[in-house]
C-alpha cells in the first residue's frame, strides 16, 4: 500500500463531511487535502484510542519528531510521507501541524473549560490550524482570507462540539464553559445523565447563536474573488451550517442522540454550492 493509499483508506473509513467537499479539488489538491485529512485522523485517535495517559503524550511527542522529520529529514510514516509530496506543492506551514498535536494534548490534560477564552484555545488549535493549512491547499488572494479560515475553524469545532455533547460526556469530557453552565444553571450530572429541560435548552440555544456568529464572521473576511478558488471550504461550511440548523430545529435533542446530515443531503450541498460558487465566478470575470 503507498502513503496515499494508506490516506485515502483513512479518510473512507470516516463518514466526515471532508469527502464531499473533495469532489471538486484537481489532484495535487485532492493529494494533500486527503493527506493532511489523514493526519488529523490520526492525531485525533491517539487521544481517544490511547486509554493510559502517558503512552497517547508518548505517542503525540513521537508525532511531533515526525512532523520534524517532514520538514527536516525523512519522514517514517505513511501519512507524513504523503505530506512530503503535499509540501513540495503547497506553503504548508510546520507550525500548524504542531499546533494540532497541542490541541489534541490539551484534551489528555483537560476535560473542562472554566470560561470561552479557555475554549478558544483549544477551538484554535483543534480546528483553525486546519482552516489556515487549507487555504494554503486550495489558493487565495485576498489579504483577509486568513482571518476567514481562523473564525471559520472555530465555528466548525463549537458546532462539532454542540452534536457530541452526549457522546463526549460519556468519555468525561464536557466542552461548555463552566462559568455558561452555571450561568444557565446546568450541572454537570445533568449532562451525564442526559436530563433536557429549560436549562439545557437555554445553554444549547446560546452555544449554537455563537456558532452561527462565528460562521457569519468567516465569511465577511472571505473576498468575492476568493470564492471559487475557496469553494471545497465552503462546501464543507455549508454542510456543517445544515448540521447546526438541523440541531436547531429538532429543539437541541443533543443529549439524546447524535444528529448528522444524511450522506444524500451532503452531495446534494456540494452540489449545489459548487453550482453557485461557479455562478458568482462567472459574473466577477
Amino acid at each position: 500500500m503507498t502513503p496515499d493509499e494508506y490516506c485515502q483508506e483513512k479518510t473512507q473509513q470516516s463518514s466526515s463531511s471532508f469527502y464531499y467537499s473533495f469532489l471538486f479539488l484537481n489532484d495535487s489538491q485532492r493529494q494533500a487535502m486527503t493527506a493532511l485529512y489523514a493526519y488529523c485522523r490520526e492525531i485525533d485517535d491517539v487521544v481517544d484510542e490511547y486509554s493510559e495517559q502517558s503512552i497517547a503524550a508518548s505517542k503525540l511527542n513521537w508525532w511531533r519528531e515526525e512532523i520534524y522529520s517532514l520538514f527536516h529529514g525523512k519522514p517514517g510514516h505513511p501519512v507524513t510521507r504523503a505530506l512530503k509530496t503535499s509540501i513540495k506543492h503547497f506553503p504548508l506551514q510546520e507550525k500548524y501541524f504542531l499546533e494540532l498535536i497541542s490541541g489534541m494534548e490539551m484534551d489528555l490534560h483537560k476535560n473542562q473549560y472554566a470560561d470561552f477564552d479557555e475554549l478558544l484555545l483549544y477551538c484554535y488549535r483543534a480546528a483553525s490550524v486546519v482552516g489556515l493549512l487549507t487555504i494554503e491547499i486550495l489558493g487565495y488572494k485576498g489579504s483577509r482570507t486568513h482571518e476567514y479560515a481562523h473564525n471559520l475553524g472555530i465555528a466548525l469545532q463549537l458546532i462539532n462540539i454542540l452534536r457530541d455533547v452526549k457522546e463526549d460526556t460519556e468519555r468525561g469530557r464536557i466542552y461548555i464553559p463552566q462559568d455558561e453552565l452555571i450561568t444557565f444553571g446546568v450541572t454537570q450530572s445533568m449532562l451525564i445523565e442526559g436530563k433536557i429541560s429549560a436549562q439545557t435548552q437555554a445553554l444549547f440555544a446560546y452555544q449554537a447563536q455563537r456558532a452561527a456568529q462565528y460562521y457569519k464572521k468567516a465569511f465577511s473576511y472571505l473576498e468575492k474573488n476568493d470564492r471559487f478558488t475557496q469553494r471545497t471550504g465552503i462546501i464543507m461550511a455549508e454542510i456543517y451550517y445544515a448540521l447546526l440548523q438541523k440541531i436547531q430545529s429538532q429543539n437541541y435533542p443533543v443529549l439524546e442522540k447524535r444528529v448528522s446530515v444524511a450522506k444524500l443531503k451532503k452531495l446534494w450541498i456540494a452540489w449545489t454550492t459548487a453550482r453557485r460558487e461557479h455562478k458568482l465566478k462567472q459574473k466577477l470575470t
